[in-house]
């Protein structure tokens, strides 16, 4: 399979249009980085060569078995254990392990010669020039003219590599540094060299946009270019500021995770989840690089680092960092904390700040930052110290490191999972009020920021037309963000294109007669707010537009149905009200499957329970590659109620082929809805019948909407019609159920498996299979509906099945009773 770039692209301010196959990808070193970025592309499709070293000496196990070092096994030991190491890693590199198939491994020393057949080669060999430049050498002996050259370094300069090679060489060699994990983290930084022909790096962003699904951020051949350079900026100031204001370090977890916008794990956890010998490395090569850098002190390790770096304290990977697991008298794991006074450990504390209560319940980021920032006592300090001198620093940055605003605040989004960059927070904050607070501080910004604000510009970024811009220091005006004129950004619909809005969904004009209805509940639940919306946004689309897409820009899709109402029915024993609520539950489902407008959902991030079933009844799925789909509804007691069970029921149906075992099949999908299986990416799901042929993937999730989009009309253009409810689902009846009622009883008698979880794994099974039907037959979908409402009900009748719903409501885990 090859990926072909065919586009006109705009990045260097050339426009250009450039035929470019990539069908086979040579990557250099297989350690952690090769190893991954090697799975990613194989991931999209792409055939691999990964190379590494051949070993000096035998092994232990090579010396018994008699062995010698010219034996290829021997030989290729290095590549095949790194390998193998990486795809039994977790998080998975791959989307599915059956794209193991399309790497093959080899030695720098046997293999080389074959990068002749790869149309790009990328360098992830260890840091240090003189070792890349040997590689290189023999990378010029074998590639072919015109085959793109990359380096994957996070810190030497490009200039110094491709110094002494060929002129060709260099015309089509520059910098690519993935972030790692290369499937999850989003950032592809990319770097000319003082040759790379403009038309390199323009293939290279777009590649990187539309393939590879990155955030593609075109950076100067600076130390530690851009997110690297702002991001430990920003996590040696916070350590500093940790020590100066006396807090503790689950307190600034709890102040720089995700309350102010960035990872859950804060900035300690971070180092820690890291490396603290990544930190440091970066920090003395920037300390040690960067003479003219105004703030470069901070970059100095402090003691606490320094004496962490000579424990070999340096997180997860020896055991120890800010944090320690251990096991506890009682045998069970227990994390200790670091106490930064007396560098010892202790057990943690939970962080009580009186900010926390503030922001309590505050779902709007913007509004959280805006309390923290104006927090009282220690932490309202602590947030302030920070948060200014970040800002200063990144004005002082520009022209340096970019020459524009937004490119700093991608790379950081992108590259450190923040939600929002360093000037994206400062217009959420002000501009000009926080300019003031900054002098005041001490921590004045850029005269650029001055100079903006005198001529009546007091926003960073600003929506205009439904176009996002930027701030152009240049033009000293506002200019369109580069590369988004092809995303649809919800956020830049909010003024003129909101067609209709309840207290949990907005529905918006997308353009070209297409509709987009965004859920916006607590982690995007399925309660009456957004039922009502999928019912208004059908209805008119219907009247008035060619189809819909139910899409949000959230980190998940929607984490299922409202438990929370259902909680409340059941203790109460209004069953007639849960009754309702199931049915309209399932007719809206049903309404999504057979309107007359074609509906495409495009899930993304967890995609459970309800979630799951809306996006079973889509006309097409345009589902983000990072989508992790399943119907788990069983751990809470339940099983699927608004039409999972159906759908299962009629997909397995539909791949019934004549001499199938179809009991087989039947017992691989009971099995995914009865352990609660989630996929671990959109192509798994496949596998699992979660999606079907014709359902598509986006890689880039900001394109995600986009393609939704592409998917409607392409569906209205082939002359979409109304579908018709089905009366030909086959379903096994009893010879179904007594089989999975022995395998059931099977687990129940090996202590597998609970009272309760038996009684909900055998109304499943009755459910799948067509209830109580003496033989194998036909069924229409309604029959399988109210089966599956039936049993639902009964389930919320059982106290087991309540317990576990409150269990997950009040602490959010599950139970097994």
């Amino acid at each position: 399979m090859e990926t072909l770039v065919a586009e006109k692209i705009q990045t260097t301010g050339q426009k250009t249009h450039r035929n470019r196959p990539i069908r086979r990808v040579t990557v250099l070193g297989a350690g952690i980085m090769g190893s991954r970025i090697a799975c990613h592309f194989a991931n999209i499709g792409v055939d691999v060569l990964l190379l590494d070293m051949v070993p000096k000496d035998l092994n232990d196990a090579e010396k018994a078995k008699g062995l010698t070092l010219d034996n290829k096994n021997v030989r290729n030991r290095i590549v095949n254990d790194l390998f193998q190491a990486a795809i039994k890693a977790s998080p998975a590199p791959l989307y599915n392990t059956s794209f193991t198939n399309r790497i093959s491994l080899g030695n720098f020393e046997d293999n080389m010669k074959d990068i002749a057949t790869s149309d790009w080669v990328i360098e992830v060999v260890v840091e240090r020039l003189d070792i890349k430049k040997l590689i290189y050498e023999q990378v010029e002996k074998y590639r072919k003219p015109g085959t793109l050259i990359t380096s994957n370094t996070s810190g030497i300069p490009i200039h110094l590599m491709s110094e002494g090679r060929s002129e060709d060489f260099q015309k089509h060699f520059c910098g690519t540094h993935f972030f790692n994990p290369p499937r999850y983290l989003r950032l592809l930084e990319v770097i000319p060299g003082p040759k790379t022909n403009p038309e390199v790096i323009d293939f290279v962003m777009q590649y990187g946009d539309r393939y590879l699904g990155k955030t593609t951020v075109l950076c100067k051949d600076t130390p530690a270019f851009i997110a690297n350079r702002v991001g430990v900026y920003a996590m040696m100031s916070v350590i500093k500021a940790t020590e100066e204001f006396g807090l503790t370090i689950e307190e600034v977890d709890k102040l720089t995770g995700d309350i102010s916008g960035k990872p859950k794990s804060g900035t300690f956890r971070l180092s820690d989840v890291v490396g603290l010998d990544t930190t440091v490395n970066v920090a003395n090569g920037l300390y040690n690089n960067l003479p003219n850098d105004e703030s470069k002190e901070t970059f100095k390790l402090p003691a606490i680092v320094q004496k962490l770096s000579e424990n070999k304290w340096l997180g997860d990977k020896t055991g120890q960092g800010f944090y320690k697991k251990i096991k506890n008298a009682a045998g069970q794991s227990e994390i200790l904390s670091l106490d930064l006074k007396t560098l010892e450990y202790r057990p943690q504390q939970k962080a009580r700040l009186s900010v926390f209560e503030l922001t309590k319940g505050v779902d709007d980021l913007k509004k959280r930052l805006q309390i923290l920032i104006n927090a009282k006592g220690k932490e309202g300090d602590f947030m302030r110290a920070t948060t200014y001198d970040l800002f200063s620093y990144v004005t002082h940055r520009i022209p340096e490191i970019s020459d524009e605003l937004y490119r700093i605040d991608q790379a950081i989004c992108a590259g450190f999972g923040w939600q929002i960059g360093p000037f994206e927070t400062w217009d959420a904050l002000g501009v000009q009020t926080t300019v003031t607070k900054m002098e005041a501080a001490g921590k004045k910004p850029a005269a650029w920021v001055y100079e903006m604000l005198a001529n009546g510009h007091d926003t960073f970024y600003k929506v205009e037309g439904g176009i996002r811009k930027y701030y152009d220091l240049q033009d000293k005006g506002y200019k369109a963000v580069p590369g988004t004129e092809e995303f649809i950004l919800l956020d830049t619909l909010r003024g003129n294109k909101v067609v209709w809005e309840n207290k949990g969904a907005t529905l918006f004009d997308i353009g070209d007669g297409v509709l987009n209805l965004e859920a916006h509940t607590k982690m995007n639940t399925l309660g009456p707010e957004v039922i009502e919306g999928i019912n208004k946004a059908i209805s008119i689309a219907e009247k008035d537009f060619r189809g819909l897409v139910i899409a949000n820009e959230g980190e998940n899709f929607s984490a299922g149905a409202n438990l929370g109402m259902l909680f409340m029915f059941a203790v109460e024993q209004e069953y007639d009200e849960v009754d309702l609520m199931i049915r309209q539950f399932q007719n809206t489902m049903m309404r999504v499957r057979y309107s007359a407008i074609p509906v495409v959902v495009a899930p993304a991030g967890l995609t459970l329970g309800g979630g799951c079933e809306m996006t079973l009844h889509a006309d097409r799925v345009q589902a983000a590659a990072e989508s992790y789909i399943g119907l788990v509804e069983v751990g809470v007691g339940l099983i699927p109620g608004g039409g999972g069970c159906k759908e299962m029921a009629l997909r397995l149906s539909d791949a019934y082929e004549a001499g199938d075992i179809e009991l087989n099949s039947l017992q691989n999908a009971f099995m995914n809805v009865a352990m609660a299986k989630v996929s671990t990416s959109a192509y798994e799901a496949f596998d699992m019948k979660y999606l079907r042929r014709g359902d598509r993937v986006t890689l880039n999730r900001s394109r995600l909407i986009a393609d939704a989009k592409e998917s409607v009309l392409e569906l209205a253009d082939a002359g979409y019609t109304q579908a018709k409810q089905r009366k030909d689902v086959k379903v096994q009846g009893r010879t179904g159920i007594a089989l999975f009622k022995a395998g059931i009883a099977a687990m129940r008698y090996g202590k597998y498996i609970s009272e309760h979880d038996q009684k909900i794994a055998e109304k499943l099974a009755y459910v799948m299979c067509g209830g109580d039907l003496s033989y194998p037959q036909m069924v229409t979908e309604q029959y399988l509906l109210d089966l599956e409402r039936e049993a639902f009900l009964s389930l919320c009748g059982e106290r087991k099945t309540l317990e576990r719903i409150q269990s997950l409501l009040n602490g959010g885990k599950p139970l097994r009773n």
